[in-house]
């Protein structure tokens, strides 16, 4: 029989390049003073100096921005590109970057036209007596937008995207691999290429040691530099007074990549990651919707979950957490590609502002970082006797404190086991919320309350197998609390469940053949000794 692979065979000894780099980076740019319609107000009339702040004058910076950037396309020649609905906007502006890349020059490659919704000032008009004034209040309209691809010399491609109407909202599209990559060639790191990473590299050390680099300061430099050649509807009159844009991470991808020696590893490695997360861990059902705490006047939904999902041949292990994900995919079919989607920084705890993005993207690696590890606790589970026997039986702590049993079998157990296993809480931290969406499932729909969810975390805690997040009531597995949860569930789920269930489902075939043999034998021998009950 051929041995069954796990993720610590593939991953030890196969593994040719291991690269952690920030990827997509969606930025917003959005000018701080022109939030509310007192704002505007001002600007019309304190700034602008107009005894009246109506919005005649808008719609003049309006129709002067749309000019200005047809002058410039005019001027240096630059392709206009109106994108249909359906369109999918790389795709149309993929040769038109490439022509600019070829010419190996900074620049603007094309610049695409799209109706859009965006959030722009309304004005309401008011009239009381001879006295006439307008309010602005904020609403989703569509408006005319306009995308303009560039080649950036330290970026390669990207885009800037600029609302044509008031507050003038504004977007921009970064890629961390492809600014990796162009500063390894001015360093004379020679590497080969990924489709979106690095599949060698003759300098791995100093190939990360780049990747280390980009953060907040390169970014605000490709924004000024562009800022600076691009038509934008906002003057250097209106930035000494304070009206510019700012910059938000609106979604950060966080990439580890892991290249291995030969195809036949990397497909190994997720083969043996899919069927490991298949049934571990997982409920029949999630029965709360998250929501988190009011933020600024506005709940902010979001869902904790993992699935696997199928693209034809390709394979996707995702983990759901808030309004954001970790996945995992092959690239390339030669290297594992591990990445944190982070689609609202407050997630992992930090402001959105573009000078936190150090801070997002060190908390994002930890992230990879714990998945990788939990997974390779879960393929190489041992929970030694000591340690199975303080956890199944009733203990006293080192300060004298009772430490709750946690037996083996017992079905609350069982599911707290599954829940604790479960990839997302693995490298988030674990509230009562989420213990009890978890457990709801994994008990087969018994009610679970919060007082129970209560209990078991503390006995988990006794028990040293979670920690208490320092002034929060969240807590993180520790390194027995993992093996406990992965053991319980294996033995049980995998071992015990298909044993008792020999002469049926779940128990494969050729075990139930093996049993049905064994059964035999037994009987055959209990009879040869004479041991079978007389007949009555």
């Amino acid at each position: 029989m051929a041995a069954v692979v796990t993720v610590n065979d593939v991953l030890d000894g196969h593994v040719g390049l291991d690269v952690e780099c920030l990827d997509r980076i969606y930025l917003n740019g959005y000018v701080p003073n022109l939030q509310v319609g007192g704002q505007v107000v001002s600007f019309l009339t304190a700034h602008l100096g107009n005894p009246i702040p109506s919005p005649a004058i808008l719609e003049k910076i309006g129709t002067a921005f749309r000019r200005a950037v047809e002058r410039f396309a005019a001027d240096n020649r630059i392709p206009v590109v109106r994108f249909a609905k359906n369109d999918r906007k790389i795709d149309v502006m993929r040769p038109y970057l490439a022509g600019q890349a070829a010419a190996g020059r900074s620049g603007v490659a094309a610049i695409g036209v799209a109706q859009e919704f965006a959030p722009v000032f309304t004005a309401t008009k008011k009239q009381r007596g001879n006295t006439v004034w307008f309010c602005f209040t904020k609403a989703d309209r569509r408006v005319t937008c306009y995308y303009l691809y560039v080649w950036d010399d330290d970026f390669g491609p990207a885009f800037v995207k600029v609302c044509a109407y008031f507050p003038y909202p504004m977007k921009i599209w970064l890629n961390g691999h492809q600014w990796a990559k162009r500063q390894a060639t001015k360093a004379g790191i020679a590497f080969t290429e990924l489709s979106n990473g690095f599949a060698t590299c003759t300098d791995p050390v100093a190939l990360q040691a780049i990747c280390d680099r980009l953060g907040p300061g390169a970014i605000r430099v490709f924004a000024e530099r562009w800022w600076s050649i691009l038509p934008l509807p906002l003057t250097e009159h209106d930035r000494a007074a304070g009206y510019w844009w700012e910059l938000s991470m609106r979604q950060v991808e966080t990439s580890r990549t892991l290249v291995f020696d030969a195809p036949r590893h990397a497909r190994g490695f997720f083969e043996a990651l899919v069927v490991d997360n298949l049934d571990i861990g997982r409920p029949e059902l999630i029965e709360l919707i998250f929501k988190r705490g009011q933020r600024r006047g506005r709940p902010a939904a979001g869902q904790f979950k993992t699935k696997v999902v199928t693209y034809g041949t390709e394979v996707n292990v995702n983990a759901f957490y808030r309004h954001s994900r970790i996945k995992q995919y092959l690239k390339d079919g030669r290297a594992l590609r591990i990445e944190t989607v982070i689609n609202d920084a407050y997630d992992l705890g930090c402001p959105r502002r573009l000078a936190h993005l150090d801070e997002l993207q060190a908390r994002a690696r930890a992230v990879n970082t714990t998945l990788l590890d939990t997974e390779r606790v879960g393929q190489g589970c041992v929970l030694a006797s000591p340690a199975f026997e303080r956890i199944a039986q009733p203990t006293l702590t080192e300060d004298g404190r009772r430490a709750p049993a946690l037996r083996f079998g017992d079905p609350r157990v069982q599911a707290l086991a599954g829940a604790l296993c479960t990839s997302v809480l693995a490298v988030t931290a674990i509230t009562n919320k989420s213990l009890r969406a978890l457990m709801t499932g994994l008990l087969g729909g018994t009610p679970y309350s919060m007082n129970q969810a209560s209990y078991d975390l503390a006995r988990l805690r006794t028990n040293g197998l979670i920690t208490r997040i320092p002034d929060k009531n969240r807590y993180r597995l520790t390194g027995d609390g993992l093996r406990f949860a992965i053991f319980y569930t294996k033995v049980h789920d995998r071992l015990l469940r298909p044993l008792l269930a020999a002469d049926q489902p779940p128990a494969p075939p050729p075990l139930r053949n093996a049993l049905r043999t064994i059964d035999i034998h037994i009987t055959e021998t209990i009879d040869h000794a004479r041991l079978l009950p007389k007949a009555a």
